[in-house]
């Protein structure tokens, strides 16, 4: 399988150095979402949302299914204690996998309404989780039938144990989400439009700003999904095509282009932080990348 790789800075090439391919960890799932790397054990997690399955894969082992059923979950992190977080589409929460295999919810309902259906989520400097709340999941493919009780998509921060706390509403359908490498910037992507927010993050957790850091474009087919940053705070989204990497600026460097319909999320893996498993429609594929991704959350 070739990879078309479309430069367009040299700064790109030190990231995905010239002669980096995509490879096939897996394929044969139906619609694959939320990788998380569990760099304490070494494998690779990741969400099935139509077959409510999470697949797992370890370097040198065949595929094999992780939890059945899972509440059709979509984003996959772990907090600092290494615990599985999920936003889980058709129980509409996110939910934390405990020490002795028990799961229990995180959030459900803002102001006493149920939750749209959390999409993806990180977990902030200071152990909170940001996650963001489009309706998605409010369907049988991806979640399960539902009403949706909020009338917005929310960005929230809520801290175990608490309730969950608004940040921002102004996004028609709020996706992926990461901070920059000093935890002072949280990047947020707009699905319907292909863009991605700018957050300054304050000293108790809350943001201000919000403005449009950059647009994705592109003649192929996808949508900006997912995102994450490198230890020196390049952004990696998924787009139009395939992988976009943006700098601080939020100028284009290049693209990676997938060979499937469309590419919905990446996170990175293996010892090194330097292996970028993305998920894409039927696939799970890796990039090698030049530098080391930032995996502190």
């Amino acid at each position: 399988m070739e990879t078309v790789i479309i430069r367009h800075h040299p700064d790109f090439d030190r990231l995905v150095p010239p002669g980096s391919e995509l490879e096939i960890v897996a394929e044969g799932c139906t619609f694959t979402e939320g990788p998380v790397w569990n760099f304490r054990e070494g494998y690779l997690l990741w969400s099935d949302m139509p077959e409510d399955r999470i697949r797992k894969w370890a370097p040198g082992q065949p595929v094999t299914i992780f939890r059945a059923p899972c509440g059709k979950s979509n984003g996959l992190a772990y907090d600092s204690e290494g615990r599985l977080l999920a936003c889980e589409h058709a129980n509409r929460r996110v939910s934390c996998t405990e020490k002795d295999g028990s799961i229990v919810s995180v959030a459900t309902h803002f102001e006493g309404k149920r939750l749209n259906s959390p999409n993806d989520l990180v977990v902030g400097p200071d152990g909170s989780i940001y996650f963001t709340d489009p309706p998605y999941g409010l369907n049988p493919l991806f979640g399960a039938e539902g009403k949706q009780e909020l009338d917005f998509c929310g960005v929230f921060r809520v801290v175990p144990g608490q309730e969950p706390e608004l940040l921002f509403q102004g996004c028609e359908r709020p996706n992926g989400l990461a901070f920059s490498p000093d935890g002072s910037r949280l990047y947020v992507v707009d699905t319907a439009f292909n863009h991605i927010r700018l957050f300054q993050v304050q000293e108790d957790g809350s943001v201000k700003g919000g403005d449009i850091f950059a647009r994705l474009s592109g003649k192929e087919t996808g949508n900006c999904d997912g995102l994450k940053v490198d230890g020196e705070g390049h952004i990696y989204s998924t787009g139009p095509g395939g992988l976009h990497i943006l700098n601080p600026s939020g100028e284009l460097l290049g693209r990676v282009i997938v060979p499937e319909r469309h590419s919905a999320n990446l996170n990175w893996g293996l010892s090194d932080a330097r292996a970028l498993f993305i998920t894409a429609t039927s696939r799970v594929y890796s990039l090698r990348v030049g530098v080391a991704g930032d995996v502190r959350r």
